[in-house]
């Protein structure tokens, strides 16, 4: 589908006067000022983040009173259950207490309920089977804030609650001992954006503070925190929570930990992948690496096999648990590849996207679990909101259905015009989930289609680039792509840089790269300037480019490459077009 270029209106005198005293180049500049940051002090500030940048984790809501509670079970040896989530950010967080806890001589164990069977978040069997194996203190992690009636039943069973979480509270806030939330409402926590795991890193923290006595812990506490910093920034990048304030110095400086003391688990997970030989990480090493192998075990229903892999202390187990996570990422990425062909002829053959407003596909054995990977890649191909429906293969159980929105379309509120075809559903504007009865598809498909039309702008059925900056290929030098690195840590709200320049050519006919020539590679030249690109998914552009016959003008992201020890400028092509 076109996109349109929105390119960021830039004022030469602010760019220049940045430059000169913060000591960057001009297209560094540039992007500093297109994330409002225009101060030379604020600009050195940013690039330069500090572990110390940490907010005290006694300023977050109920976190003292939850260390204080945790540390009173530890002294009197009550039973505690870390009660996670089971994805990404689950997994971490619910490890980051689990070594705590254990560091500390607490009698410990954990739980997280099955992705397929038990779905997200407390549930009252878990509960009530967790009391009666002799749980008596509850902390949960990446989930809990909604869990009203679930808190009560622990209360009946006798178990002491304790609830950290980062999701969206609810009118009615469930019974705890404490609740350790960044955004409780009537509290004044400044930043409200944490993730399930650097929540449960604050309570971590805490704890060992309240054990030590004193605001600065022990070496051996100390060390644990540092690697455990590396843990809250897996979960921090993999939720996709805005990287800025304490999410950006946490992942800046987890990047690190995660190289130097990655444990005995990640270690052997990022030697089968080859990471390790890299000499340092980036966010996206988390967003497509390493979290997706640890998230392939949540959504295939062996989210404890991933936790385990973190706290193991055992060499060959942890060898043992990287290859079977890498293996189950290959079959997810399997699924995928096969749901997503399936549901893209679907979407060819009963819409027009071109024309119509939203895709509702549906189909019986695709996996409910990988679902929202390629309702995704669906809605991005499109531009379109997009549901997928996993029906069940025996038409018994209700079909599970995930949904993908657009930028600037409430998805949330479509699906809530069209309730009384569902079962349930829930979520928020940009991403939600759904449970509907096979007889309701077709009815439902309609009216969501319906509602859609009459409520999408025109403008948002052409999807939109946001390019920071306009320049030649002959300012990306290795200096400056440096620099440009030093804006990271990239992801949500601190994208990697998206820039553009016009009037390039090809040095060679573009290459089709990567299994079934799903990727491209290409030449581009400038002004004498040659620099390799790839388009990662673009390789269906290959005959379009070479037969273009003209300059291009193209979007990119600059990184920079290392491959045998030599480091070189490298575009990531995102979009082309000819003028």
């Amino acid at each position: 589908m076109p996109k349109r270029w929105r390119i960021h209106p830039h004022d030469g005198d602010h760019i220049a006067r940045l430059q000169q005293s913060a000591g960057v180049s001009a297209v560094v500049a540039q992007l500093l000022i297109c994330r409002g940051i225009r101060d030379p002090g604020a600009a050195r500030e940013f690039l330069d983040p500090k572990l110390s940048d940490l907010r005290d984790p006694n300023l977050l809501p109920d976190c003292s009173t939850a260390a204080e509670r945790l540390h009173e079970a530890i002294k009197a040896r009550r039973s505690i259950t870390v009660y996670g989530d089971y994805d990404v950010d689950g997994i971490t967080g619910t490890a980051i207490l689990l070594k705590c806890l254990r560091l500390l001589g607490a009698e410990v164990n954990y739980y997280v309920p099955s992705r397929l069977d038990e779905g997200y978040g407390m549930n009252h069997e878990a509960v009530r089977s967790l009391a009666e194996r002799g749980s008596q203190v509850l902390v949960t992690v990446d989930c809990g804030i909604a869990s009203v009636a679930e808190a009560q039943t622990a209360r009946e069973a006798g178990i002491d609650l304790i609830v950290t979480d980062h999701h969206e509270p609810a009118e009615r806030l469930p019974e705890a001992s404490a609740i350790v939330h960044p955004n409780l409402p009537g509290r004044d926590y400044p930043f409200a954006g944490l993730s399930g795991s650097g929540v449960a890193l604050k309570l971590a923290w805490a704890l060992c503070q309240r054990a030590s006595g004193a605001k600065r812990v022990s070496p051996h506490m100390r060390d644990f925190l540092v690697s455990a910093v590396g843990l809250a920034a897996m979960g921090t990048v993999a939720d996709v929570v805005p990287l800025v304030d304490e999410n950006r110095v946490l992942v800046r400086h987890g990047l690190v930990s995660l190289k130097d003391k990655p444990g005995l688990g990640l270690e052997a997970l990022m030697r089968i992948t080859e990471l390790n030989t890299k000499p340092a990480l980036d966010a996206e090493d988390i967003g497509f690496v390493l979290g997706p192998r640890l998230n392939a075990a949540g959504r295939l229903g062996q989210a404890q096999l991933a936790i385990e892999l973190l706290v193991t202390d055992r060499p060959d187990r942890a060898e043992e648990l990287a290859r079977y996570l890498h293996g189950l990422n290959e079959s997810r990425q399997t699924l995928e590849r096969s749901i997503y062909l399936a549901a893209n002829k679907q979407a060819k053959e009963q819409y027009n996207p071109a024309e119509d407003a939203a895709l509702v596909l549906a189909d019986r054995g695709w996996h409910p679990g990988v679902i929202g990977i390629v309702a995704g890649r669906i809605a991005e191909k499109y531009q379109r909101p997009t549901i997928l429906i996993a029906q069940d293969q025996l038409g018994i159980k209700p079909g599970v259905g995930s949904c993908r929105s657009v930028p600037g379309f409430d998805l949330h509120a479509a699906l809530s015009r069209c309730s009384e075809y569902l079962i349930g559903h829930g979520g928020h504007a940009a991403a939600a989930g759904l449970t509907i009865d096979d007889r309701q598809v077709d009815e439902f498909r309609h009216a969501f289609c319906e509602v859609v039309e009459q409520e999408i702008t025109e403008e948002l059925r052409i999807a939109e680039l946001k390019i920071d900056a306009e320049a030649p290929l002959n300012a990306f030098t290795l200096r400056v792509v440096d620099q440009i690195e030093q804006l990271g840590p990239f992801g949500q709200a601190n994208l990697r840089p998206l820039l553009c320049t016009s009037g390039v050519s090809l040095a060679e006919p573009p290459r089709p790269m990567g299994s079934g020539g799903h990727h491209l590679a290409l030449k581009l030249t400038q002004h004498n300037v040659t620099l390799r690109a790839v388009a990662f998914g673009g390789g269906e552009w290959a005959e379009e480019i070479a037969a273009a016959g003209r300059p291009l003008d193209v979007a990119f992201r600059p990184v920079i490459n290392t491959f045998r020890g030599r480091r070189n400028v490298e575009l990531h092509l995102v979009d082309w077009r000819t003028p």
